[in-house]
Protein backbone atom coordinates (compact mmCIF):
# COMPACT_ATOMS: atom_id res chain seq x y z
CA UNK A 1 0.00 0.00 0.00
CA UNK A 2 1.06 3.60 -0.50
CA UNK A 3 1.71 5.80 2.50
CA UNK A 4 0.98 9.51 2.10
CA UNK A 5 -0.10 10.45 5.60
CA UNK A 6 1.28 11.90 8.81
CA UNK A 7 3.47 10.09 11.29
CA UNK A 8 4.45 10.50 14.93
CA UNK A 9 7.74 8.99 16.28
CA UNK A 10 8.22 6.73 19.29
CA UNK A 11 7.00 8.26 22.52
CA UNK A 12 6.87 7.41 26.21
CA UNK A 13 4.09 9.41 27.82
CA UNK A 14 3.95 9.26 31.60
CA UNK A 15 2.39 11.08 34.53
CA UNK A 16 4.41 13.25 36.89
CA UNK A 17 6.26 11.04 39.37
CA UNK A 18 8.92 11.46 42.08
CA UNK A 19 11.76 9.09 42.90
CA UNK A 20 11.77 9.39 46.70
CA UNK A 21 15.22 7.82 47.02
CA UNK A 22 18.02 10.35 47.43
CA UNK A 23 20.74 8.04 46.07
CA UNK A 24 19.39 5.88 43.28
CA UNK A 25 22.70 4.67 41.81
CA UNK A 26 25.54 4.96 44.33
CA UNK A 27 24.76 2.20 46.81
CA UNK A 28 28.13 2.72 48.48
CA UNK A 29 26.86 6.01 49.93
CA UNK A 30 25.97 6.15 53.64
CA UNK A 31 22.35 6.72 52.58
CA UNK A 32 22.25 2.95 52.10
CA UNK A 33 22.94 0.66 55.07
CA UNK A 34 25.06 -2.35 54.11
CA UNK A 35 24.55 -5.39 56.33
CA UNK A 36 27.00 -8.23 55.60
CA UNK A 37 27.39 -6.71 52.14
CA UNK A 38 30.21 -5.07 50.20
CA UNK A 39 29.30 -2.58 47.47
CA UNK A 40 31.93 -1.66 44.87
CA UNK A 41 30.95 1.17 42.47
CA UNK A 42 31.65 1.47 38.74
CA UNK A 43 32.22 -2.23 38.12
CA UNK A 44 30.17 -2.90 34.98
CA UNK A 45 28.07 -1.17 32.32
CA UNK A 46 24.59 -0.23 33.58
CA UNK A 47 21.38 -0.09 31.49
CA UNK A 48 22.15 3.56 30.67
CA UNK A 49 25.34 2.50 28.84
CA UNK A 50 27.74 3.94 31.44
CA UNK A 51 30.36 2.20 33.59
CA UNK A 52 28.52 3.08 36.80
CA UNK A 53 26.83 -0.10 38.09
CA UNK A 54 27.67 -1.53 41.51
CA UNK A 55 29.09 -4.94 42.32
CA UNK A 56 27.16 -6.32 45.31
CA UNK A 57 29.19 -8.99 47.14
CA UNK A 58 27.89 -11.19 49.95
CA UNK A 59 30.03 -10.89 53.09
CA UNK A 60 28.75 -13.47 55.56
CA UNK A 61 28.44 -17.24 55.91
CA UNK A 62 25.57 -17.44 58.37
CA UNK A 63 23.65 -14.16 58.14
CA UNK A 64 21.57 -12.30 55.59
CA UNK A 65 23.33 -9.97 53.15
CA UNK A 66 21.16 -6.83 52.86
CA UNK A 67 21.19 -3.28 51.46
CA UNK A 68 18.53 -1.07 53.04
CA UNK A 69 17.28 2.46 53.61
CA UNK A 70 14.47 4.00 55.70
CA UNK A 71 12.55 5.84 53.01
CA UNK A 72 8.99 4.54 53.50
CA UNK A 73 5.99 5.79 55.46
CA UNK A 74 3.74 3.19 57.08
CA UNK A 75 0.37 2.85 55.35
CA UNK A 76 1.45 4.40 52.04
CA UNK A 77 1.26 2.47 48.74
CA UNK A 78 4.60 2.32 46.92
CA UNK A 79 6.01 1.01 43.68
CA UNK A 80 9.63 0.00 44.22
CA UNK A 81 11.93 -0.92 41.34
CA UNK A 82 15.64 -1.62 40.87
CA UNK A 83 17.89 -3.00 38.14
CA UNK A 84 19.85 -6.16 38.98
CA UNK A 85 22.15 -8.49 37.05
CA UNK A 86 23.08 -12.08 37.75
CA UNK A 87 26.63 -13.30 38.20
CA UNK A 88 26.85 -16.02 40.86
CA UNK A 89 23.83 -15.23 43.08
CA UNK A 90 20.51 -16.42 41.69
CA UNK A 91 17.87 -14.91 43.94
CA UNK A 92 17.05 -11.28 44.58
CA UNK A 93 14.56 -10.04 47.19
CA UNK A 94 12.62 -6.80 47.57
CA UNK A 95 11.22 -6.65 51.07
CA UNK A 96 9.58 -4.31 53.55
CA UNK A 97 10.13 -6.65 56.49
CA UNK A 98 11.60 -10.00 57.39
CA UNK A 99 8.18 -11.61 57.31
CA UNK A 100 7.29 -13.46 54.13
CA UNK A 101 4.07 -11.50 53.63
CA UNK A 102 6.09 -8.41 52.67
CA UNK A 103 8.68 -10.16 50.49
CA UNK A 104 9.04 -10.66 46.72
CA UNK A 105 11.60 -13.14 45.38
CA UNK A 106 13.01 -12.89 41.84
CA UNK A 107 15.15 -15.39 39.92
CA UNK A 108 17.60 -13.03 38.18
CA UNK A 109 19.39 -15.85 36.37
CA UNK A 110 16.28 -16.86 34.45
CA UNK A 111 14.22 -13.66 34.66
CA UNK A 112 11.24 -15.03 36.59
CA UNK A 113 9.26 -14.25 39.73
CA UNK A 114 9.60 -17.00 42.33
CA UNK A 115 7.07 -15.81 44.90
CA UNK A 116 5.00 -12.87 46.14
CA UNK A 117 4.15 -12.30 49.78
CA UNK A 118 0.46 -12.17 50.66
CA UNK A 119 0.67 -8.40 51.32
CA UNK A 120 2.24 -7.65 47.92
CA UNK A 121 -0.22 -6.17 45.39
CA UNK A 122 1.78 -7.00 42.26
CA UNK A 123 5.30 -7.55 40.97
CA UNK A 124 7.13 -7.65 37.64
CA UNK A 125 10.52 -8.55 36.19
CA UNK A 126 11.47 -7.06 32.81
CA UNK A 127 14.57 -7.69 30.71
CA UNK A 128 16.63 -4.66 29.68
CA UNK A 129 19.28 -6.61 27.75
CA UNK A 130 22.87 -7.57 28.55
CA UNK A 131 21.68 -9.63 31.54
CA UNK A 132 19.96 -6.73 33.30
CA UNK A 133 16.47 -7.09 34.76
CA UNK A 134 14.28 -4.42 36.28
CA UNK A 135 12.54 -5.92 39.29
CA UNK A 136 9.52 -4.08 40.66
CA UNK A 137 6.82 -4.54 43.28
CA UNK A 138 3.73 -2.70 44.51
CA UNK A 139 2.88 -2.92 48.22
CA UNK A 140 1.50 -0.94 51.15
CA UNK A 141 4.31 -0.23 53.60
CA UNK A 142 3.97 -1.91 57.00
CA UNK A 143 7.40 -0.67 58.12
CA UNK A 144 9.66 2.26 57.23
CA UNK A 145 12.64 0.31 55.87
CA UNK A 146 13.09 -0.92 52.32
CA UNK A 147 15.34 -3.97 51.91
CA UNK A 148 17.20 -5.37 48.89
CA UNK A 149 18.83 -8.77 49.31
CA UNK A 150 20.87 -11.14 47.17
CA UNK A 151 20.92 -14.79 48.19
CA UNK A 152 22.16 -18.02 46.56
CA UNK A 153 19.46 -19.96 48.43
CA UNK A 154 15.72 -19.66 48.82
CA UNK A 155 14.52 -18.92 52.36
CA UNK A 156 17.99 -19.49 53.82
CA UNK A 157 20.54 -17.10 55.32
CA UNK A 158 23.48 -19.51 54.98
CA UNK A 159 25.93 -18.95 52.11
CA UNK A 160 28.45 -21.38 50.72
CA UNK A 161 31.16 -18.72 50.43
CA UNK A 162 31.75 -14.98 50.70
CA UNK A 163 32.77 -14.34 47.10
CA UNK A 164 29.32 -14.67 45.53
CA UNK A 165 28.07 -11.44 43.96
CA UNK A 166 25.69 -9.76 41.56
CA UNK A 167 25.19 -6.25 40.22
CA UNK A 168 22.73 -3.54 41.26
CA UNK A 169 21.85 -0.09 39.88
CA UNK A 170 19.04 2.41 39.43
CA UNK A 171 16.65 2.03 42.36
CA UNK A 172 13.35 3.90 42.46
CA UNK A 173 10.53 4.37 44.99
CA UNK A 174 7.28 6.03 43.83
CA UNK A 175 4.50 6.84 46.29
CA UNK A 176 0.80 6.20 45.69
CA UNK A 177 1.56 4.39 42.46
CA UNK A 178 0.25 1.19 40.93
CA UNK A 179 3.02 0.64 38.38
CA UNK A 180 6.63 1.69 37.86
CA UNK A 181 7.43 4.52 35.45
CA UNK A 182 10.67 5.13 33.56
CA UNK A 183 13.76 5.49 35.69
CA UNK A 184 14.40 8.87 37.42
CA UNK A 185 18.05 9.15 38.58
CA UNK A 186 18.86 10.91 41.86
CA UNK A 187 22.21 12.09 43.24
CA UNK A 188 21.73 13.39 46.78
CA UNK A 189 18.09 14.56 46.68
CA UNK A 190 14.82 13.08 45.44
CA UNK A 191 13.79 14.12 41.93
CA UNK A 192 10.44 14.74 40.22
CA UNK A 193 9.79 14.22 36.52
CA UNK A 194 7.24 16.59 35.03
CA UNK A 195 4.17 15.33 33.17
CA UNK A 196 4.86 14.47 29.50
CA UNK A 197 2.60 15.95 26.83
CA UNK A 198 1.82 15.29 23.19
CA UNK A 199 -0.99 17.58 22.14
CA UNK A 200 -2.16 19.48 19.07
CA UNK A 201 -0.06 17.63 16.46
CA UNK A 202 -1.01 18.40 12.83
CA UNK A 203 -3.61 20.69 11.25
CA UNK A 204 -6.46 20.43 8.69
CA UNK A 205 -3.88 19.90 5.94
CA UNK A 206 -2.49 16.86 7.74
CA UNK A 207 -5.66 14.81 8.06
CA UNK A 208 -8.24 13.66 5.51
CA UNK A 209 -11.53 14.10 7.34
CA UNK A 210 -13.66 12.13 4.88
CA UNK A 211 -11.72 8.83 5.00
CA UNK A 212 -8.53 7.33 6.34
CA UNK A 213 -6.82 5.06 8.84
CA UNK A 214 -5.33 5.85 12.23
CA UNK A 215 -2.58 3.31 12.96
CA UNK A 216 -0.75 2.85 16.25
CA UNK A 217 1.68 0.41 17.83
CA UNK A 218 1.12 0.89 21.55
CA UNK A 219 1.84 -0.65 24.93
CA UNK A 220 0.18 0.24 28.23
CA UNK A 221 2.29 0.94 31.30
CA UNK A 222 -0.22 -1.05 33.36
CA UNK A 223 -3.58 -2.80 33.12
CA UNK A 224 -5.06 -0.50 35.74
CA UNK A 225 -8.66 -0.22 34.44
CA UNK A 226 -8.40 3.46 33.52
CA UNK A 227 -9.43 5.26 30.33
CA UNK A 228 -6.43 6.37 28.24
CA UNK A 229 -7.13 7.98 24.88
CA UNK A 230 -5.49 9.01 21.62
CA UNK A 231 -7.64 11.19 19.36
CA UNK A 232 -7.86 12.97 16.05
CA UNK A 233 -10.39 15.78 16.39
CA UNK A 234 -11.37 19.35 15.65
CA UNK A 235 -10.22 20.35 19.13
CA UNK A 236 -13.52 19.42 20.74
CA UNK A 237 -15.32 16.26 21.79
CA UNK A 238 -18.02 16.89 19.14
CA UNK A 239 -15.98 15.55 16.22
CA UNK A 240 -13.35 12.95 16.99
CA UNK A 241 -11.79 9.58 16.26
CA UNK A 242 -10.79 7.94 19.53
CA UNK A 243 -8.77 4.86 20.42
CA UNK A 244 -6.72 3.59 23.35
CA UNK A 245 -7.56 1.64 26.51
CA UNK A 246 -10.81 1.76 28.45
CA UNK A 247 -11.79 0.86 32.00
CA UNK A 248 -12.24 -2.84 31.23
CA UNK A 249 -9.22 -5.05 31.85
CA UNK A 250 -6.92 -5.52 28.82
CA UNK A 251 -9.35 -3.86 26.43
CA UNK A 252 -8.53 -1.78 23.34
CA UNK A 253 -11.42 0.27 21.96
CA UNK A 254 -12.39 2.75 19.26
CA UNK A 255 -15.06 5.42 19.03
CA UNK A 256 -16.07 7.73 16.19
CA UNK A 257 -18.24 10.74 16.98
CA UNK A 258 -19.53 13.00 14.19
CA UNK A 259 -21.43 16.15 15.07
CA UNK A 260 -21.89 14.98 18.64
CA UNK A 261 -23.40 11.58 17.67
CA UNK A 262 -21.65 8.23 18.08
CA UNK A 263 -21.38 6.76 14.57
CA UNK A 264 -19.28 3.67 15.33
CA UNK A 265 -17.76 2.04 18.40
CA UNK A 266 -16.29 -1.29 19.39
CA UNK A 267 -13.64 -3.00 21.46
CA UNK A 268 -11.31 -6.00 21.64
CA UNK A 269 -9.96 -7.69 24.78
CA UNK A 270 -6.33 -8.78 24.43
CA UNK A 271 -4.39 -11.15 26.64
CA UNK A 272 -2.17 -8.34 27.96
CA UNK A 273 -2.19 -4.62 27.09
CA UNK A 274 1.26 -4.24 28.69
CA UNK A 275 2.60 -5.96 25.54
CA UNK A 276 2.86 -4.01 22.28
CA UNK A 277 -0.18 -4.33 19.98
CA UNK A 278 -0.72 -3.02 16.46
CA UNK A 279 -4.03 -1.18 16.16
CA UNK A 280 -5.76 0.39 13.14
CA UNK A 281 -9.02 2.38 12.99
CA UNK A 282 -10.56 2.65 9.51
CA UNK A 283 -13.09 5.43 8.90
CA UNK A 284 -15.16 6.17 5.81
CA UNK A 285 -18.86 6.76 5.20
CA UNK A 286 -20.65 3.45 5.91
CA UNK A 287 -17.30 1.70 6.44
CA UNK A 288 -15.72 1.61 9.91
CA UNK A 289 -13.50 -1.03 11.47
CA UNK A 290 -11.14 -1.88 14.32
CA UNK A 291 -8.11 -4.05 13.50
CA UNK A 292 -5.78 -5.44 16.17
CA UNK A 293 -2.73 -7.63 15.50
CA UNK A 294 -3.66 -8.62 11.97
CA UNK A 295 -7.34 -9.43 12.58
CA UNK A 296 -10.49 -7.36 12.03
CA UNK A 297 -12.05 -7.23 15.51
CA UNK A 298 -15.10 -4.99 14.91
CA UNK A 299 -16.94 -3.47 11.95
CA UNK A 300 -19.79 -1.05 11.36
CA UNK A 301 -21.24 -0.61 7.86
CA UNK A 302 -23.58 2.29 8.49
CA UNK A 303 -22.85 5.88 9.39
CA UNK A 304 -22.00 9.38 8.22
CA UNK A 305 -18.49 10.83 8.23
CA UNK A 306 -16.93 14.23 8.92
CA UNK A 307 -17.19 17.12 6.49
CA UNK A 308 -13.99 18.02 4.66
CA UNK A 309 -11.40 19.94 6.72
CA UNK A 310 -13.02 19.06 10.05
CA UNK A 311 -10.18 17.15 11.74
CA UNK A 312 -7.33 19.42 12.70
CA UNK A 313 -5.18 17.87 15.45
CA UNK A 314 -3.91 14.69 17.02
CA UNK A 315 -3.68 14.50 20.81
CA UNK A 316 -2.77 11.95 23.46
CA UNK A 317 -5.86 12.94 25.44
CA UNK A 318 -9.51 13.84 24.83
CA UNK A 319 -10.53 15.74 21.72
CA UNK A 320 -11.10 18.78 23.91
CA UNK A 321 -7.48 18.59 25.03
CA UNK A 322 -7.96 17.59 28.66
CA UNK A 323 -8.76 14.45 30.61
CA UNK A 324 -8.23 10.70 30.07
CA UNK A 325 -4.59 11.25 29.11
CA UNK A 326 -2.82 8.39 27.33
CA UNK A 327 0.07 7.12 29.44
CA UNK A 328 2.01 4.42 27.65
CA UNK A 329 4.63 3.55 25.06
CA UNK A 330 4.27 4.04 21.31
CA UNK A 331 6.57 2.68 18.64
CA UNK A 332 4.67 4.42 15.88
CA UNK A 333 1.56 6.49 15.14
CA UNK A 334 0.58 6.98 11.49
CA UNK A 335 -2.43 8.58 9.81
CA UNK A 336 -3.21 7.34 6.30
CA UNK A 337 -5.32 9.64 4.07
CA UNK A 338 -7.32 6.78 2.52
CA UNK A 339 -9.39 3.90 3.91
CA UNK A 340 -7.07 0.95 3.26
CA UNK A 341 -8.22 -2.44 1.98
CA UNK A 342 -8.64 -5.41 4.32
CA UNK A 343 -5.45 -6.97 2.94
CA UNK A 344 -3.52 -3.76 3.53
CA UNK A 345 -4.88 -3.52 7.07
CA UNK A 346 -3.97 -7.16 7.76
CA UNK A 347 -0.42 -6.51 6.58
CA UNK A 348 -0.17 -3.19 8.43
CA UNK A 349 -1.28 -4.62 11.77
CA UNK A 350 0.98 -7.62 11.57
CA UNK A 351 -0.78 -10.67 10.17
CA UNK A 352 1.56 -13.34 8.82
CA UNK A 353 -0.94 -15.36 6.78
CA UNK A 354 -3.89 -14.24 4.67
CA UNK A 355 -6.89 -15.99 3.15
Amino acid sequence: FDYLGATCPSLLLEPSRTNLLEQSEYFGDSYWTKTNSIVSPNQTISPDGTLNANKYTLNATSARSIISTGVLSVGTVYTTSVFVKYDSVKYFYISNAGAGAYRIVFDIENGTIVSNGSSVTSSKIESYGNGWYRCSAVFTAAYTTLYFKLSPNLNSATFTNTTDFGYIWGAQVEASATYETSYIPTYGVSQTRALDYCRGAGDVNTFNSTEGVLYLEIEALADDSTNRRITISDGTNTNRIVTGYNANSNQIFYLIIVGGSTIASGSYTTTDITDFHKVAIKYKVNDFALWVDGVERHTDSSGAIFAADTLSKMQFTQGSGSGLNFYGKTKEVIVFPTALSDLDLAILTGATTYN
